[in-house]
């Protein structure tokens, strides 16, 4: 049986060591188009704040890893895959026949369709190539532009603060993080970064960016009225999942690659997982992409127990995210932005910088916001995933929504 996996990032990884387990004999190819080490992309914010050392960044550390499990990994770019024939073809002219495929590429940033997007200076922070770049520029004192102020972009936002950078962070929404917080939450999150000393400018487009003397960039903006210089620019204005090379396969893909719930494809014999998997979402029942890394190391291993011979099923995801923003820790979960006919609670204190709110359908949870707040967030997520019916303990947390702990234990004993 010969495995092929596209992708060595982590779903990727945790599949090959989990079909090397389940198929002992089977050949097992792992393929990355980057000349490095599996790594992880979410530690390397890490490595820019000088945390971890590059090799912090890695999966696995023993160089003979992969050798002696007889994983053969390929540095290789694939181009196309023919689901018919059963191949995959690479950008170097070869092509690899299989038995099962397992597509984990991962994501891949969104550059916007702005005039000067390719000039030197202005950077993703996706890769460690990336990184390397961002780190000869982002030195003390230097001014730095962050494009986008979502989830990607926070994390980053502080790496770059602990270098000691003059930090202006440009979102085009109209508060920060905008696909995970409300208008309160956004804007709370603003504030506590503002007394950081950080420039926030919502709301905020960026039109062009220019070169300028010594090596420096000018963006010209529209919302703000202004014109900022920088010696470095930043690009966190999204990601989507890496679909290119599978147009013609005859692969199902929507948002992402659709998958069954054994995360098999349209096409027999290929699987999907990690950020590109379009699976099924707990708080929904609807499909969707689960961009998190614990989800792609799930979905990584039981679509490998799938393709060895082992049905399992996976259970399905539950948007949820956990953002530390320089110490201030936020978390959205499921319907965060409520339901239509829907029913909400909340509790603010702006001064603490303490915000919860919570989505009610019917007689269920079905989504939260909490800032400031470490406290709840493990029994919130067990509430909605679990599709509680929380009875008369619905009426007692419209008027306190602290109650959550109690809440659970009352609604499941």
């Amino acid at each position: 049986m010969r495995h092929i996996i596209i992708g060595a990032g982590p779903a990727g990884v945790v599949a090959a060591e989990t079909l090397r387990r389940q198929d002992p004999e089977g050949e097992i190819f792992l393929i990355g188009d980057e000349p490095e080490p599996a790594y992880s992309r979410m530690a390397i914010p890490y490595l820019l704040a000088g945390q971890i050392e590059e090799s912090g960044t890695w999966l696995r550390h023993d160089p003979g890893h992969f050798e002696r499990l007889a994983i053969r990994r390929r540095q290789e770019r694939v181009t196309r895959v023919d689901s018919a024939a059963r191949r995959v073809h690479l950008e170097q002219g070869g092509e690899l026949e299989y038995d099962r495929l397992l597509l984990a590429s991962g994501s891949r940033p969104l550059t916007p369709p702005i005039d000067g997007m390719d000039l030197p200076g202005i950077h993703h922070c996706w890769t460690l190539a990336d990184a390397r770049a961002i780190a000869e520029r982002a030195v003390a004192g230097s001014r730095v532009v962050l494009m986008g102020a979502g989830f990607i972009g926070c994390i980053i936002m502080e790496a770059l603060v602990k270098r000691g950078v003059r930090l202006t962070v440009v979102e085009m929404g109209d508060r920060m993080v905008p696909r995970m917080m409300d208008q309160v939450a956004g804007n709370l999150i603003k504030s506590w970064c503002q007394q950081k000393g950080i420039e926030v400018l919502t709301s905020t487009r960026v039109l062009s960016l220019e070169p300028v003397a010594e090596e420096g960039l000018l963006l010209r903006c529209e919302g703000g009225a202004r014109e900022l210089p920088a010696d470095l620019v930043v690009v966190a204005t999204g990601v989507k999942p890496a679909l290119a090379y599978l147009e013609g396969s005859g692969i199902e893909t929507g948002e992402g690659v659709r998958v069954d719930r054994f995360l098999q494809t349209s096409a027999p014999g290929v699987y999907a997982a990690g950020d590109l998997c379009e699976g099924f979402d707990w708080s929904t029942g609807e499909r969707a992409v689960n961009a998190i890394q614990p989800a792609a190391v799930e979905t990584g291993r039981i679509a490998a127990l799938n393709m060895s011979g082992t049905p399992t099923p996976y259970a399905g995801g539950l948007g949820m995210n956990v953002l530390d923003t320089l110490g201030l820790i936020s978390t959205s979960y499921g319907l965060w932005m409520g339901v239509e006919g829907g029913e909400s609670a909340e509790l603010l204190d702006e001064a603490a910088f303490r915000y919860l709110k919570l989505q009610f359908q019917e007689e269920r949870l079905v989504g939260a916001i909490v800032l400031g707040r470490t406290e709840q967030i493990g029994v919130l997520r067990g509430l909605i995933q679990g599709r509680v019916r929380l009875g008369p303990w619905k009426q007692r947390l419209m008027a306190d929504p602290t109650r959550i702990m109690e809440a659970y234990l009352g609604a499941t004993q």
